[in-house]
């Protein structure tokens, strides 16, 4: 059974870490997308706290659709370039959005969510995806957060054949 119930709250540092240790775990023994994908998403939903959304968007073509997620039902196509997530797509860079209120183009699939934090997917310099958080809170994620994440995502592309 894999549990990742913490008994006291931790450091943003050491939770971090402990993000990097449970993802290599979760991915020891499985390279199929679609599992790690899932796993990954249920992984970051129930260990970081104030999410309300966690999941993958996969590029096809010129628009980024659906992929594993935890959370209330979400958009299924975002174009290349709108929105956070379609931004961090287009640019290839991790986009940290303090209150997604101010952001120009933003896309509301969560009436609830006041800052997202995305991370691009990308293997051989190819951006295959994101990984797209949401907080109910403004202000939820930090530059800190942003480099862990980055870490788990590299992890998750080292462990999974994403073709």
């Amino acid at each position: 059974m894999f549990a990742t119930a913490r008994s006291q709250p931790q450091s943003p540092s050491a939770l971090h870490e402990e993000l990097r240790t449970l993802a290599r775990a979760l991915f020891e023994g499985e390279r199929d997308k679609t599992a790690n994908a899932a796993n990954l998403a249920a992984l970051l939903f129930h260990s970081l706290p104030e999410l309300n959304w966690a999941g993958f968007y996969w590029l096809r073509g010129t628009e980024l659709v659906l992929g594993p997620f935890q959370g209330r039902p979400a958009c299924v196509r975002i174009a290349l370039g709108k929105g956070v997530c379609g931004t961090a797509a287009a640019e290839a860079r991790t986009v940290v959005v303090p209150d997604v209120n101010a952001f120009p183009g933003h896309i509301a699939c969560d009436g609830a969510s006041r800052s997202e934090l995305v991370v691009p997917v990308v293997r051989a310099g190819r951006v295959l995806g994101v990984l797209d958080l949401d907080s109910p809170r403004t202000g939820r994620f930090s530059e800190e957060d942003a480099r862990a994440l980055e870490a788990v995502v590299r992890i998750f592309v080292d462990a999974t054949d994403l073709g």
